[in-house]
């Protein structure tokens, strides 16, 4: 799909018949628009039955789909990433260290015919989120999604947590993806429709004591109201930002010991929780914004 078609032809075609959804010459005519432009296959159109589910499968097709998701050489960001991939999303994964895995990821997601690039950058650093973000957008050649995955943990009571401790779990968490999207949103403005998501942590907007993840929860926080925020802005320029809130995933580093304490007595599966991501970022769910979609089983509710 070139620029042209993407910016121009589509808002014209789907407006010119938008006031007489319920006219079946204006649905035929619809069909024959997009069929004719290629936007639908042949055997696309003979199965559309309404002109709602003809505008949908037409959206997802001309959605712009470029997507740089931070840390998705490994685990949930790699989850993530991969299902994008599989969505006909073209995918920077972003690694600091994990080279192999972010090469071994993109050649994965390559399979699905896409454009798939492995990028470092140690993105608690301003300057290495501003080029890591512009070298997805000339790699890719364009953005349109954002995935702000990176973050590290750390267990370890309030008063005994240091300095540099504190400082890595905010510059990680909360910091990254401040310096990422303000790199980013130029360019996620002239998607003309675009998408946010950033993982926090279920239950972190409640304002209760917490025993060992002081700062972490301070920083998914922090990124729950910097999402809100931000949501209220960009509103007007079709960009929706919302928060994705694992609890224990079956990749969590203590994973066996807190089942026990999630009420579904289990942990989220990564293709759960890369469902919840793609439930904003799909073309259905540009009214939803500043939202907050918990995958916790019920944990910390």
């Amino acid at each position: 799909m070139n620029a042209d078609r993407y910016f121009n032809h589509i808002p014209t075609t789907l407006k010119a018949f938008g006031e007489e959804v319920g006219s079946a010459p204006a649905f035929t005519a619809v069909l024959a628009g997009l069929g004719k432009n290629d936007l639908l296959t042949t055997d696309e159109v003979s199965k559309v039955k309404d002109y709602e589910s003809a505008v949908n499968l037409a959206n997802f097709k001309i959605m712009l789909k470029k997507a740089l998701v931070t840390g998705s050489a490994t685990g949930i960001g790699r989850a993530i990433a991969l299902d994008l991939a599989s969505k006909g999303f073209d995918v920077a994964f972003h690694y600091n260290r994990s080279l192999e895995a972010a090469k071994q990821a993109a050649q994965e997601a390559a399979s699905h015919g896409v454009k798939a690039i492995a990028l470092q950058a140690d993105i608690t650093k301003p300057q290495q989120a501003k080029s890591l973000v512009e070298k997805t957008v000339e790699q890719l050649e364009g953005l349109s999604v954002v995935v702000n995955n990176v973050g590290n943990y750390l267990s370890k009571p309030t008063s005994q947590i240091s300095i540099q401790e504190w400082h890595k779990v905010l510059d990680s968490n909360l910091n990254s993806t401040f310096y990422i999207t303000k790199v980013a949103l130029p360019y996620l403005k002239a998607a003309n429709g675009a998408r946010i998501v950033n993982l926090a942590f279920a239950g972190a907007q409640n304002v209760v004591a917490r025993k060992n993840s002081t700062a972490y929860v301070i920083a998914k926080t922090g990124i729950t109201i910097y999402s809100k925020s931000l949501a209220l802005e960009l509103v007007k320029n079709k960009i929706t930002v919302n928060v994705v809130s694992p609890g224990v995933a079956e990749n969590s580093w203590d994973v066996q010991e807190m089942i026990s304490k999630v009420p579904a007595k289990r942990p989220a599966t990564l293709p759960e929780i890369s469902h919840a991501v793609w439930f904003f970022i799909q073309p259905d769910s540009d009214y939803i914004t500043g939202q907050v979609l918990e995958v916790s089983g019920a944990l910390n509710l």
